[in-house]
């Protein structure tokens, strides 16, 4: 395999504006992904929806490609770059790491990069970490995985993805965005329309299983920082200064 892990971001965002470009510890936050990202040995870009956020990343040394800021969410716009990127479609895998995962561990691409070599009935693969707290069950925000585990407890295939409150004494798996196609797979499923249980639960994944794709998951013991909100936004910051002084 041959995997190219791409980053997808845009200025445009309604809970914090001009999101990619915050500063975290005098860096701004899609330049620590990329670096965050590179560490994996993979190739790593960042498919860009607008030219500042492509000037913040090769000025930082970085590759970045700049795509239709219109384009409908964050698969569609890798999907574009990868095509940009790759015309002759050498890289047959395509890692989605999020630009808001500013500390993401590199070892996450590499689980998602190992998954697909290891189930081939696999299409696509995403990870899941098991709920710290809760109060998660009830929240909408939080997106839970629904797994049917397999033999070794540390990964398993995607039944369903919901917002909605999961009962029961097992674990309730928290998704994280993270994701790997297989080259045409993606293809296959940013050219269909939105399905309707994607629509309903608002989650582009049901539209993956709509169509009768396989999503294997694979179980990672914590969830990395996610920048949300402004508070979000200042949890990075401490996290930058604990880890840089």
């Amino acid at each position: 395999m041959t995997p190219l892990i791409l980053i997808p971001a845009r200025l445009a965002a309604t809970r914090l504006p001009n999101k990619p470009l915050a500063d975290i510890g005098g860096k701004p936050m899609i330049v620590r992904a990329w670096e965050a990202a590179a560490k994996s040995g993979f190739r790593v870009a960042v498919a860009a929806g607008d030219p500042e956020i492509v000037e913040a990343v090769t000025t930082a040394g970085g590759e970045a490609v700049l795509t239709d800021p219109a384009l409908p969410s964050g698969s569609d716009r890798i999907r574009v770059a990868a095509d940009l990127l790759d015309p002759e479609r050498l890289h047959d895998v395509v890692i989605n790491v999020q630009g808001d995962m500013p500390f993401a561990s590199p070892d996450l691409s590499k689980i998602c990069a190992d998954l697909l070599a290891r189930q081939p009935e696999a299409d696509i693969v995403t990870l899941v970490a098991a709920e710290t707290d809760a109060s998660e069950r009830a929240n909408p925000d939080v997106v839970k995985g629904v797994v049917a585990l397999d033999a070794d407890g540390r990964s398993g295939r995607a039944l369903y993805f919901t917002r909605s409150v999961l009962y029961g004494d097992a674990p309730v798996w928290h998704h994280i965005g993270i994701y790997g196609y297989r080259r045409e797979a993606l293809t296959r499923f940013c050219a269909a329309p939105p399905s309707p249980l994607e629509k309903r639960e608002k989650l582009e994944q049901l539209r993956a299983l709509e169509m009768g794709m396989t999503i294997w998951t694979g179980i990672i013991d914590e969830a990395p920082v996610s920048v949300d909100n402004a508070e979000d936004l200042e949890a990075a910051r401490a996290v930058a200064r604990a880890i840089e002084g």
